[in-house]
Formats: structure tokens, sequence, C-alpha cells
């Protein structure tokens, strides 16, 4: 999810991609004027799209699996940060519900960033070494988006589920008090929470039609989908932003939210690339015209490349200090408010 399209044929290339649905089938032979006179291949559907992302799908769940099976054991061996924040969770039969939603939000967080790394490469320039020849690469950055929608949706269904559990109101109340809690902005009113819940709520209402526009873009029109498919870099640095906050495997310092950072790198390098040399002719850096609108069309470009630099000198700074903005965990008899319930 960025200036990824996550969903398509490379709409940023002023000419239609290769086997992309606007051009010509590869290998088709020229007509008369030299123009080839294949059929168009057939516009991507989102039914087939979500055919064909059965299999990324699939991986998705097993990944998820490990992932609760990691935060499982970490939870039974007392390693895990979480029980710094939250020591009631050591009740792993109690909370397992939270567990399956933290690792349903980590999973999402990997699609995303897959999903976000092959639409940079779609919209960039593409390595030689790439094995997946465009066609496919663009189906399967269509299913990873798709994937990614269905993960953090989960994620925020099963945290609702979580909060229906220990409510001791009746099962409407609990559910009302769980739907405004998990879906409405402003609704949870504990903690980290009141900003972290919202950032991961403005994550999954834009992921959802920024993400399935592409489906009627013939419809809105490929400029208007291409402006408004933009602000999916959003959804990706919302997502992040989120489980920066509010993950408690990431809560304090170590690995867990090194590692976080550390996948943030490739985005940027990518997302720099992409800026430098875009497949859109159009967006290339050229030389400022004399027109004042040109000029400042210009000065914005440079200003969003030199941005991107800014941000991966701020990465690597933060890789190589090992300050990312994480707490300093307090010892385990602590009665800081970080072992609060929120």
């Amino acid at each position: 999810m960025t200036e990824a399209e996550p969903l398509a044929v490379n709409p940023t290339n002023d000419r239609a991609a290769p086997g992309s649905e606007s051009s010509p089938a590869v290998g088709a032979p020229p007509g008369p004027s030299g123009v080839s006179t294949a059929p168009p291949r057939p516009r991507a559907t989102l039914r087939g799209d979500l055919r064909a992302g059965v299999l990324d799908g699939s991986l998705a769940l097993l990944v998820t699996g490990a992932v609760f099976v990691l935060l499982y054991v970490r939870i039974e061996a007392e390693t895990s940060s979480t029980l710094t924040v939250m020591p009631f969770m050591a009740d792993t039969g109690a909370f397992w519900m939270y567990f399956l939603s933290q690792a349903f939000g980590w999973s999402a967080l990997l699609w995303a960033w897959g999903t976000v790394v092959l639409g940079l490469l779609l919209s960039g320039p593409r390595p030689s070494w790439l094995p997946l020849a465009g066609p496919r690469l663009e189906r399967l950055h269509r299913t990873t988006s798709i994937n990614t929608i269905a993960l953090i949706a989960a994620h925020a269904l099963l945290f609702a589920a979580e909060l229906v559990r220990h409510d001791t109101d009746s099962w409407y109340a609990s559910t009302a008090t769980a739907f405004v809690e998990a879906f409405v902005p402003g609704g949870y009113a504990s903690g980290t929470g009141r900003i972290a819940i919202p950032v991961g709520q403005a994550a999954l209402y834009l992921a959802i039609p920024l993400g399935l526009l592409f489906y009627v873009r013939h419809r809105i029109g490929a400029r208007t989908w291409r402006v408004m498919h933009r602000f999916v870099l959003a959804v990706y640095v919302l997502s992040v932003w989120h489980t920066l906050l509010y993950g408690t495997n990431v809560w304090y310092d170590g690995w867990f939210r090194t590692t976080v950072w550390l996948l943030q790198l490739p985005v940027a390098a990518l997302f720099l690339a992409r800026l430098m040399r875009p497949a859109r002719r159009s967006q290339r850096l050229a030389a400022p015209g004399g027109r004042s609108g040109a000029k400042a069309v210009w000065t914005l470009r440079l200003g969003g490349r030199l941005a991107v630099v800014a941000v991966l000198g701020v990465l690597v700074a933060v890789l190589l200090t090992g300050r990312d903005g994480g707490r300093t965990e307090p010892p385990a008899d602590t009665t800081s408010s970080h072992t609060e319930h929120g």
C-alpha cells in the first residue's frame, strides 16, 4: 500500500504496461498500420482477483498461525513485553483471542509492507533480476492488497470480540460497547489507545475504499483513480504508527521494535527510486519551465524527494543508534501505570 498501485496495471506509466489489460497480448501480430490487432486483455475483476488470491490468503493465514504460536509461547515463557504492560495477560487461556488479534495485526502489517514494495516496483524502475513479469507482478500486487484489507479487518474484529468476552454486561450492551471502542474514532478512551486506536481505525477505513476503487476506475476515470490512489501511502504509514504506538510486543526497546524500523528502509529506498525515476514521464524532475505553475510543481516534487532522503537518514540513524522512541522497560515489580489494564 503506497504509491504502489495496489491493485493494478501500472497507472503511473504514460504507456500501457506490457501485458496489462489495456495493452495488446505479447507477441500478437501487427495490423496493417503496424499496430497489434489482438484484443486487449480482459479487465481485472474483484471476483477474479479473489480467486487468484486464495493461495496468497492461505499463506497469510499460515503466517498468522505461526505468529500466534510465537506470541503464545513467549507469554507462557514470560519473555514477552506484553506482560510488562499488562501482567494479567499471563492467563493465556483467558486471553488467547487477544493474542490471535495481535497475530492478525502483525501479518496485516507484513502483507501491507509487501503490497507497498510490489507497488513501488511497478511504478518505478524494476530490477532486471526480478523473476516476475509485469502482468504477474500486477496481479500479485492486487491479491496482496485485498488480503491486507482482510487481515486488518480480522485484527479489528478479534479485538472487538475480546472486549465482548470480558464484558460482564448483557450480550447486546457489551457488543455495542465493543463496537464503539473498536470501530468508532474516540470511542476507546483508555491510555495510549486514545491515540493509537483511532490511528488504526483510520488505516482500516482508508484501506477499504482506496484498495477497491481500482475495480471501478473505468467509471471514475483513470486520472481520478491515480490521484486518490496516492493516498494509499498514508494507510501504510498509519499502520506502522499504530503498531509502534500500541503493539505491546514493541512497546519497549528491543529487537521486535528494531525490526519494524528496519523494514522501513527498503520501502523508503524504493520510494526514493520511484521519485527519481518514475515510470510516468510527466512526473520526472525535468528543468522547471518559465511558467509560475510549472516552477511550483517542480519545487513541490524536489521537496518530496528531499523529504524522502531525510526520512532515509532518520531510519539509518535510528538503526545505528538504537534510539527508536521505545520506552525503557521497567523492572518486573514496577507499580507504574504501564501495568494497569488499558
